[in-house]
């Protein structure tokens, strides 16, 4: 029996198609106040996928959030064809709600053969096997990050350091993040589909290494955070219902303006996929919650 949460990701997956440009995406059960960005940017790369005319890899996703979404209205999905050949293709994905603009989506697509190969090197972390679930890890902190005990998780999440509120609580810093992810459920034999539950999962983490940094979390501190823009670029074929590793950090904060950056590796080591994403993250120090 899969898990429930992760029966909804795949709900919010499967688009409707409306005509050969335009499909409708729903929200799931348990939403942020603001549509979450991963969920979008998944839903974006599922619309432009299914539009393709030849059969091609995902070469990189470009998003820019303009504006927060309504978890109670679906999602216009408006697909332009920019660019069709047996190699080379590119989709633009503009999200729309009520008329409103909310994020545009750049996509590119390639199946360019063999060539050079190398990468940076997977760090050395526990097996997932060997690591707690994060409900273990959210015990006693229900109270300070409920936005997190309560959020959807199809995802399947294995910390290989603390996460930041268990950090914050030991009074620790930590420059990078790095957790094991597979969905909570076995995955159609759909790559885009593997390709979009990393998408969604993309937008999780990131940002986190820009506070612990500073020896701050989410609950404890008083911080706002927004992302402005996120960028995948993809590497090598993804099985998502695998083990793989995110791995992220944050090179540079200033102007009330974060960088997270990230790879996610498979379980044998090889580099999947490249993030990066710029937010903006304010912190008010003085005004930690009780």
């Amino acid at each position: 029996m899969t898990h429930p949460d992760f029966e909804e990701l795949l709900a919010v997956l499967d688009l409707n198609r409306v005509d050969d440009e335009l499909f409708i995406g729903a929200h799931p059960s348990k939403n942020p106040v603001r549509t979450f960005g991963g969920q979008m940017i998944a839903q974006a790369f599922v619309a432009g996928g299914r539009t393709l005319e030849h059969k091609l890899s995902p070469s990189a996703l470009n998003a820019h959030f303009i504006a927060g979404g309504d978890p109670e209205k679906d999602l216009e999905f408006h697909v332009v064809r920019l660019r069709d050949e047996r190699r080379f293709a590119n989709r633009r994905v503009d999200v729309m709600q009520d008329g409103n603009l909310l994020t545009t989506v750049m996509l590119s697509y390639m199946n360019a053969g063999r060539g050079l190969e190398h990468s940076v090197p997977a760090p050395e972390v526990p097996h997932p096997d060997t690591l707690p679930k994060i409900d273990e890890l959210l015990k006693g902190y229900e109270k300070t990050v409920p936005l997190f005990v309560e959020a959807l998780r199809p995802i399947e999440w294995r910390y290989t350091n603390d996460p930041a509120w268990v950090m914050r609580d030991k009074g620790g810093k930590l420059d990078h993040n790095r957790v094991w992810l597979k969905t909570e459920g076995p995955m159609p034999d759909d790559p885009v589909l593997h390709g979009a539950a990393l998408v969604y999962s993309s937008d999780t983490t990131v940002l986190d290494s820009i506070i612990t940094t500073h020896g701050l979390s989410w609950g404890f501190d008083r911080i706002f955070a927004v992302t402005m823009n996120h960028s995948v670029w993809f590497h090598r074929p993804i099985k998502f219902d695998e083990w793989v590793l995110y791995s992220t950090t944050s090179p540079v904060a200033a102007e009330s303006r974060g960088l997270g950056t990230g790879h996610f590796f498979d379980a044998s080591g090889q580099l999947l996929a490249t993030v990066v994403q710029e937010g903006i993250v304010k912190y008010f120090p003085g005004a930690a919650k009780p």
